[in-house]
Order: structure tokens, then sequence, then C-alpha cells
């Protein structure tokens, strides 16, 4: 069936499982700590990404245990730089999202030439990364 080294996929997928986790603590604190105007409109955009971060780790952690993994309960180190002002929490967004794409890359790599299913996941989660930093980008801009 699927011809992958099952260990090491499920530690890349286990780091992803930490990574998307910590993001939906990172977007929920973004969407109670946001203030100003902009609030009005970035508190559902940073409840949505938790959201999405979260149906993120759950696919992840499908994967896991479909390719018998055990999914890990550590938690992965959150970083904050403690300002709550847009710039600095896009910068830290963005950093975030920046880093998910490198851990689905590493997963294509992985996975590439052995599982089409596991590749277009990979490539699917790259897609939908690459494109929060360009939307991110593009509010910060002109901050």
């Amino acid at each position: 069936m699927l011809n992958v080294n099952e260990v090491k996929v499920n530690e890349i997928l286990d780091k992803i499982l930490g990574h998307e986790l910590a993001g939906v603590n990172r977007y929920t604190h973004y969407a109670l700590m946001v203030s100003g105007l902009a609030r009005f409109s970035l508190v559902s955009y940073f409840k949505t990404h938790a959201s999405e971060s979260l149906d993120h780790a759950m696919k992840a952690g499908e994967l896991m245990t479909g390719l018998n993994g055990h999914p890990s309960l550590k938690g992965t180190e959150i970083k904050e730089t403690h300002q709550h002002d847009l710039k600095s929490i896009l910068a830290e967004s963005i950093e975030h999202e920046t880093k998910a794409a490198a851990l689905y890359h590493e997963l294509l790599t992985e996975v590439e030439g052995k599982s089409v299913y596991l590749e277009e996941y990979a490539r699917g989660m790259i897609s939908s990364e690459e494109e929060h930093v360009l939307d991110m980008r593009k509010v910060a801009r002109n901050l």
C-alpha cells in the first residue's frame, strides 16, 4: 500500500501536530489581546485561524494514527514578544505560518514519490500556509 517510512513520517506529523496546536493557542490569544479599531474585524479573523489550526492538527493526528503512530501530548514552545500591537502580532503570525510551511515541506520531502495521498496532503497544506503568509504580509505592509 503506502511505501513510506512510517516511523519517520510519524515523527514529522507529530511535529506538525504540536505546531498546529500551538497555533490554536497563539491565535486564540491574539483574538483576546488585539485592541483598537481593528479589533472589530480581527477578532473573528484570529478565531478563524485558531479553528483552522485545530482542523490541521486533527488531520495530522488522524494521519499519524492511520500510520500506526501515537500522537504525543508534549507541547510546542510558543514564542511571544508580549507586544500586542497589530504589527507585532502579524510578525509573530508570519513567523508561525512560515515555520508551518517548512514542516509540511519536510513531510513532502519524506513522502515524495512514495505516496500520492501524503504528497497531495503536504502540497495542499504548504499552499494553505503560504497563502496565509502572503495575506498577512499584505495587512502588515501599511502598518
